[in-house]
């Protein structure tokens, strides 16, 4: 069959790469794997601060990276059961539709029928055909060059750097441009091409005919990372919150009507080298419809989401799926923290410098906290990812964005607190009053005056947190505000502060050595 290497051609496969992970194998359940069927399991490495999916995504599509699945923070376990036939005694067995990335150390096989058969030997064949590989295939062999109706034949020398090299038929050189060029043979795929990623098993198998097999392994270029909504009310007492999971596929495969699991966790991982160019290369889900999410379990020391539907995962993209119902109405809490002073650490010797300072920010930061239990309809472990808040418009009923902040993967029954970003009505300020010091006494005092403004139109609740910076021996010695010691280090005071009004604490700490 006559073969034309197109440009397009050329662009096209020029994003074909390889590259090779490792995990254990888990076990599946004998009711699983009766009928042909596909499993994935997706594991992922990927910080939520700075992993960005459409990096990738454009890396991949435009081929200006041909290993960036080896980048992809993750990878894919892949469990297939199919029917195939086998010749009684040895045989080969290829095995195609395979992802382009997977690793074949990590390949198992099991004849589900329960026949014997053994894998001798197993060849994993990826030399798959591009316009590049074409061509030096057809080197020193008959080729045409069409632009248009202009037709070029003679045989191929070259193919570099953007252009082909022919010598003519009657004699002497041409050197053409690729680009625009229509480039075609009357021979067939030279041998040693493949047009997919394929495992070839040398077998032994006691019987001939039709046999159940299940293969297990590990493809890079598959992770996934959760992503969070959180709506406040006008008072920020309560909110709803929907949770979604976007799923990246670079595997090089798409995963058709697959039974699809998530695993959450540090699962450690040993760390093989990159060549250098490898270098590291998220969305809403408000107009998607709602489904019932993903079934968590725990696992190990981790924890296991499994879609309880088969679905879909197209290579070469990234699709959102719910990882829970949306939770409606759980009450929440809204902390103004002041923390004017900060923490250097303590040294061998008290700081008895004057001019010491341990003055910080006078933004008042604001919080947002709840508790991840039952009782207010959440109580799932949330894996890590990127919380992004909302609150509605009581003027139009729009939502505005308020801030985002990133969770850690959090059990059941924790509290999560999310940072929002800075106050703009609630104000703060931290005076140094005075200082003394007796080092024969081996004894220092520091006098502070701290006011909290806030000029809002309702009153507000502001959390001053002080830190005592000098030395770890330390007493507050006066205060016109009872405080409470909040650890080793810091004095806390809770301000209930009217509107357009100000709180002022006044304090006086001693040091002894």
């Amino acid at each position: 069959m006559p073969i034309a290497i197109t440009n397009k051609l050329l662009s096209c496969l020029t994003i074909i790469s390889m590259t090779s992970l490792s995990l254990a194998d888990t076990e599946i359940s004998e009711e699983r794997i009766r009928e042909d069927g596909l499993s994935l399991t997706v594991y992922s490495s990927a910080d939520p601060a700075g992993f960005n999916p459409q990096r990738f995504i454009a890396q991949q599509r435009a081929g200006t990276n041909p290993n960036v699945a080896w980048s992809v923070p993750g990878f894919g376990l892949v469990r297939e059961t199919r029917t195939v036939t086998l010749e009684k005694g040895m045989g080969d067995l290829r095995f195609t539709d395979v992802a382009a990335f997977i690793d074949p150390t990590t390949v198992g096989f099991r004849d589900l029928d329960g026949r014997g058969t053994k894998v001798l030997e197993q060849n994993f064949e990826f030399d798959l055909v591009s316009a590049d590989k074409l061509l030096e295939k057809y080197l020193d062999r008959k080729v045409s060059v069409a632009f248009g109706e202009k037709m070029h034949v003679g045989t191929l020398l070259s193919s570099s750097q953007g252009s082909v090299v022919l010598s003519r038929e009657g004699g002497g050189i041409e050197i053409l441009p690729m680009e625009g060029a229509v480039i075609s043979t009357r021979e067939n795929l030279p041998q040693g091409l493949i047009t997919k990623p394929t495992l070839v098993w040398k077998v032994l198998s006691p019987t001939g005919g039709d046999h159940r097999v299940e293969t297990t392994y590990e493809t890079a270029g598959l992770t996934w990372r959760s992503d969070y909504n959180l709506i406040l009310n006008e008072d920020s007492s309560r909110a709803d919150l929907t949770a979604w999971v976007s799923l990246m596929n670079l595997s090089g495969m798409a995963y058709e009507n697959a039974s699809l699991k998530l695993v959450a966790g540090d699962v450690q991982r040993i760390q093989q080298m990159r060549p250098k160019s490898m270098a590291f290369a998220r969305g809403g889900g408000a107009g998607m419809m709602e489904d019932s999410g993903f079934e968590e379990e725990s696992f190990f020391e981790y924890h296991l989401y499994t879609l309880p539907r088969r679905t879909d995962v197209k290579s070469n993209g990234t699709q959102q799926l719910t990882l829970f119902p949306r939770v409606n109405g759980f009450p929440i809490k809204k902390e103004l923290i002041y923390s004017p002073s900060r923490f250097y650490g303590w040294g061998a010797n008290p700081n008895t410098n004057e001019g010491f300072s341990n003055s910080g920010s006078d933004d008042v930061k604001v919080f947002v906290t709840f508790l991840n239990d039952r009782e207010v309809g959440l109580g799932m472990p949330l894996p890590a990812g990127k919380v992004r808040t909302y609150m509605e418009n009581p003027n139009d009923g729009a939502l505005e964005f308020i801030g985002e902040d990133l969770i850690d993967h959090t059990p059941r029954n924790e509290r999560i607190r999310l940072t929002l970003g800075n106050s703009f009505d609630v104000v703060g300020q931290r005076i140094r009053t005075d200082f003394k010091s007796d080092k024969s006494k081996k004894s220092m005092s520091e006098s502070f005056t701290i006011e909290v403004r806030n000029q809002k139109k309702v009153a507000q609740e502001v959390i001053v947190r002080e830190v005592m910076g000098r030395w770890k021996e330390w007493k507050i010695v006066d205060m016109n505000l009872k405080g409470t010691k909040r650890d080793s280090q810091t004095m806390e005071w809770i301000l209930d502060i009217p509107a357009e009004e100000s709180r002022t604490i006044t304090y006086t700490v001693r040091y002894n050595w």
